[in-house]
Order: C-alpha cells, then sequence, then structure tokens
C-alpha cells in the first residue's frame, strides 16, 4: 500500500513538472476581471455604444421623442454674420402676467434674452412660441448671437450697449396658485421689439394668464 501511494505521488509530481497539472493563471496586468481587457470602471463608460442606438426594436411606424420634433433649418451663417456687433441702444420693461382683474404677476430675478430676428428665429417663434411645437436642438452657434438680462423683485429689467436692428424679446414668470395653477409654473413670453441707435425702447414684456 506503501508503494502505491508513492507511485500515485512520483506520478502527480512528473505530471506538475511537465505542465499537465492545472495552475491558477497569474493576473494580467491592469485586469481587473471586467470582459474585453477594460482596466476599469472609468475606461468601461467611455466605450462608444452609438452603434447601438442603430438597432432599434421598435416598429418603424412607432415616432420616438426627437423624431417628433419639429426639424430647424439650416443655421443662416450669412444672415448672422451681417448682423451688427456693436451698439449704443437701451431696451427697459418690466415683465408679469396679467389676471382677469387686471392684477400683475412680475417675473422676478428671471431671466430674459434678446434674440436677434433671422429666418432661423422667425421659424421659433411660429413653430415653438406660437405653435406650441417642441423643436429639435438649437443650433450653438446661436448662442453667440444672445444678450441675457436678469429682471429684480418687481420684473424690471433692461438691455444696454444693443444694436441697432429687430429682437424677439423673450423671458419667463413663475406662476402658481395666483395664476390658477396647483403647482408654481413657468410661463413663457415672447415679443418683437425694435431699437435703432441710441434710442431708449419701453417695452414691457406681458402675457395673459391662462
Amino acid at each position: 500500500m506503501r508503494r502505491v501511494l508513492m507511485a500515485m505521488a512520483g506520478t502527480l509530481l512528473v505530471f506538475w513538472l511537465t505542465g499537465c497539472v492545472e495552475r491558477g493563471l497569474p493576473a494580467l496586468p491592469g485586469d481587473s476581471g471586467y470582459s474585453h481587457g477594460w482596466s476599469s470602471a472609468e475606461e468601461k463608460e467611455n466605450i462608444d455604444i452609438s452603434d447601438l442606438d442603430k438597432n432599434l426594436t421598435e416598429s418603424e411606424t412607432v415616432i420616438t421623442e426627437e423624431n417628433a420634433k419639429v426639424a430647424r433649418i439650416p443655421f443662416p451663417v450669412e444672415e448672422y454674420a451681417r448682423l451688427p456687433k456693436m451698439g449704443k441702444g437701451t431696451i427697459k420693461g418690466q415683465i408679469y402676467l396679467m389676471d382677469g382683474y387686471d392684477r400683475k404677476v412680475f417675473g422676478r430675478g428671471t431671466r430674459l434674452y434678446l434674440n436677434p430676428k433671422t429666418s432661423y428665429s422667425d421659424q421659433w417663434y411660429e413653430e415653438s412660441y406660437i405653435g406650441g411645437h417642441k423643436m429639435q436642438k438649437a443650433d450653438n452657434r446661436l448662442f453667440n448671437y444672445l444678450r441675457f438680462t436678469s429682471s429684480d423683485q418687481n420684473g424690471n429689467f433692461a438691455f444696454y450697449g444693443v444694436p441697432s436692428g429687430s429682437y424677439y424679446l423673450i423671458g419667463t414668470v413663475t406662476c402658481g396658485t395666483e395664476c390658477g395653477y396647483d403647482r408654481p409654473t413657468q410661463r413663457r413670453i415672447a415679443t418683437l421689439v425694435t431699437v435703432k441707435g441710441n434710442q431708449i425702447v419701453q417695452k414691457d414684456l406681458s402675457g395673459q394668464m391662462y
């Protein structure tokens, strides 16, 4: 029996030395258990998976949220390039909503902006503001031509150094129970305003409560 055990031990030793016995595999440099050799969770998150978006399983008749949005016209580069960049005009006023009793709910500390009137902003005004349709994301170049300001606690606002031209004056008023809403709701208001030279234009941005 002792000879049998010694023979078995010798056989196992031969297998070990010749590589026939499975050994524990050494860890590869940077290997943390992720498939495809990803070395960290951060690298895994940086993998481009945009191609997966093309493999839609929904029926072609199903309209996705992005497809349901109105497509914007191409950004008119030359039209914007012709816009004056410097000016001395001033546009000031108040932003508020009017209820059925002629009471004003002011837009307090809200952001307002001037959007130059172009074919690009005309489409937004007709499709989104008037038509109520959602639109695809605006071209990033548009933000080079917008002018911003904020109102005070009484809804007063002012833009200074405005170049001559026509603009969509846009802002929002947050209104809650005083407007008949169950919770605070933002109402966007827009109107067209024109300034020339060093003109001071008084223009309130107002709307009716629903």
